[in-house]
């Protein structure tokens, strides 16, 4: 179980000495996390509850989520669900009050949902299509972070954020112009965020995952196929993410290992924009 395993130490004669089990990252921290039923959210849900967290998953698709709940739950960490549509404010502010609800406290989220768009030049997507992405990806996050700071203040009081960006937010996207657009409002929003609500304790990051082996990406591969070739000839590690290679990233930021850290977009890229 990782964070929790015990270190071997050598004592002045050589004598194996086995110090107390470390604890987990998360160790009694309630979290809250969107996106949460597969991908990155659902690694993170996972990684989160094995580093002692208790979790509150969101997602808009409960099969997704139960399913993640199950798992978790079948592996000893303590998990519930609640079913969430980011663009719909009633639903976000009612998915962070379940989580004190059911826990007595909020103490660190990840905002990691969003949606997609069709691949292809900026004039070529709906006018509909750019009402979605911006309702889900910008406003979403906006909501969440203000239900969240509203439920840190009232019970935990300090606590930690961090939102799911993107690489494709810090350069030019012309294959996903407005969903970069959208990420790279959320990094805007994450650093104000983070200058206001410091003095309170309450810290804010992002980070801004590279090609990442996901439903999204897939499904961008199967519009556009060698998509993930090509990104992949771009990094210089020469692979995509598994998703819980970014959710260890969110865990570090959420954790007290990184208290002095608040206002960062954290590029876990794999090199990508070096």
């Amino acid at each position: 179980m990782s964070g929790t395993a015990g270190r071997m130490l050598v004592g002045m004669n050589n004598t194996p000495i086995t110090s107390a089990a470390a604890p987990g990252l998360l160790t009694d921290k309630v979290a809250f996390i969107t996106g949460a039923g597969r991908g990155i959210g659902a690694a993170a849900a996972r990684l989160f509850a094995r580093e002692g967290a208790r979790v509150l998953l969101a997602a808009r698709t409960e099969a997704q989520l139960k399913a993640v709940t199950e798992e978790i739950r079948a592996a000893g960490g303590t998990a519930d669900y609640v079913v969430c549509d980011l663009a719909d404010p009633a639903s976000v502010r009612a998915a962070v009050d379940r989580a004190v609800e059911l826990y007595g406290r909020l103490d660190v989220a990840f905002n990691n949902g969003a949606t997609g768009q069709p691949p292809g030049p900026m004039d070529q997507l709906s006018e509909a299509d750019f009402d979605q992405v911006c309702a889900v990806n910008l406003k979403g996050p906006w909501l969440a972070m203000n239900a969240e700071i509203a439920a840190i203040r009232a019970t935990a009081k300090r606590g930690a954020i961090v939102n799911t960006s993107s690489v494709g937010s810090l350069t030019g996207n012309p294959q996903l112009p407005v969903y970069g657009a959208t990420k790279r409002a959320v990094n805007s929003l994450t650093e104000s965020a983070a200058v206001t609500y410091g003095p309170e304790g309450i810290r804010v990051n992002a980070i801004a995952p590279g090609t990442t082996l996901t439903e999204m990406l897939h499904e961008w591969d199967e519009r556009s196929p060698g998509t993930i070739e090509q990104l992949n000839a771009r990094t210089p590690l020469g692979r995509a993410a598994d998703p819980d290679e970014i959710a260890q990233a969110a865990a570090w930021l959420l954790s007290d290992r990184s208290s002095y850290v608040t206002g960062t977009v954290l590029r876990v890229d794999g090199g990508m924009c070096a």
